[in-house]
């Protein structure tokens, strides 16, 4: 498997999900940009001043596996 941490990020606008906003526009936000050379990668970033320039690198599967695997330990329905 190729190590995302040595790809760049695309050349594209990353895409902000939000929820809760209890401090503001960007205080409950996440950020994700797709990986340059790979299909199905991300950068997953926060959007707060401070955490900026700490990200995880993630494939869309492991990705999709956290999100799915998060919801069902909060007891969302998928």
């Amino acid at each position: 498997m190729q190590n995302l941490y040595e790809l760049p990020v695309a050349d594209a606008p990353a895409k902000k999900w939000c929820g809760g906003n209890l401090g503001g526009d960007n205080e409950t936000c996440v950020t994700t940009v797709p990986l340059a050379g790979v299909v199905d990668a991300f950068a997953v970033g926060d959007s707060k001043a401070e955490g900026r320039g700490s990200e995880l690198r993630m494939t869309g599967a492991e990705l999709d596996s956290f999100a799915i695997e998060w919801g069902r330990s909060r007891g969302l329905e998928l």
